[in-house]
């Protein structure tokens, strides 16, 4: 993986100003309540630069990312998530996996998302349209993964994944992604919470906090403002005896290599090798995941697939 420079240089400044990215784990409500918050500025910012986008693309795909740095609380070690949508609207998807570890990646199908006319709000759900979310969960040592899907309802990123832990795992839970742009549409502050029901909660306590949830400010403007995810969620929830529990590192990472690309030619088929040999070069070739784009001049080709005989 290669990181493009984020070449805004106030940007720059502003975001080595705001605490490091993370992911916080707390319980609360007598151990009752699991909380996880995310802090994700930089991660979101880099997505962007390697991959591109514009405002909209970015709010879309950066969502995905909080949910999928959120969503990795679910797992441990070497495990992995895979968060996946398709559907019928302008943008068609998006895959997201993270990892326990904390690293993100993953893309949005169509870039840019195809408008007809000028986006008014931050309402996504004529971008989703209908459509299915998929959480597949890779468990190390585990031959195989374990999926689960429901048909979104909302067309809001937020509200369908708790709808999912509701139907496919019968979990009360609760998301908020909160994305802040400055003025000239620069992602300012970033994060998330999802709040996650443990066995013996009880339903008043379930209904105080959908209540409180419904009544939170702004967490990205919070962020951009330099107040850490951990301040924000103590803070919110002060009054449910809120315990800080552990914490993780949050970042945009993607496991491609260029070793990795070029292992991918040298096993083509030999129809497709021959179509190589009679294109044009450079030949390019871009991880979907995290946007790094790799480059063959012709001599390094030969080589490959001469090695693969």
């Amino acid at each position: 993986m290669i990181l493009q420079p984020i070449s805004d240089n106030e940007l720059k400044e502003h975001i080595a100003s705001l605490p490091l990215d993370g992911r916080e784990v707390f319980l609360m409500a007598d151990s009752k309540v699991r909380v996880s918050a995310v802090q994700a500025t930089q991660m979101i910012n880099q997505m962007r630069a390697n991959h591109g986008l514009g405002i909209m693309e970015t709010y879309v795909l950066g969502q995905g990312y909080i949910a999928g740095a959120l969503l990795a609380s679910t797992v441990k070690n070497n495990d992995r998530i895979q968060l996946q949508i398709e559907c019928g609207g302008p943008i068609k998807g998006l895959s997201i996996e993270s990892w326990a570890s904390g690293a993100v990646r993953g893309y949005l199908v169509n870039n840019p998302i195809p408008i007809d006319r000028p986006v008014e709000s931050f309402d996504t759900s004529m971008l989703y349209g209908p459509g299915f979310l998929s959480i597949t969960k890779i468990l190390e040592g585990s031959k195989t993964p374990f999926t689960g899907q429901i048909m979104m309802e909302y067309g809001n990123l937020a509200n369908d994944l708790a709808l999912y832990f509701r139907q496919s795992e019968q979990t009360p839970t609760l998301f908020y992604l909160s994305i802040s742009f400055d003025k000239s549409g620069r992602v300012w502050g970033a994060g998330g919470l999802f709040l996650q029901a443990l066995p013996g909660c009880d339903d008043s306590t379930l209904t105080g906090l959908q209540e409180r949830a419904g009544k939170l400010k702004g967490l990205g403007k919070a962020l951009s403002e330099g107040m850490s995810v951990r301040e924000y969620t103590e803070s919110a929830f002060a009054d449910y005896g809120i315990i800080h529990e552990a914490h993780f590192p949050v970042g945009f990472s993607c496991p491609c290599s260029r070793e990795n690309f070029r292992n991918y030619l040298v096993n083509l088929p030999e129809n497709e090798k021959d179509e190589i040999r009679d294109g044009s070069y450079p030949l390019v070739l871009e991880c979907f995941n995290c946007g790094t784009a790799y480059s063959f001049d012709k001599n390094e080709i030969d080589r490959l697939f001469q090695e693969g005989k």
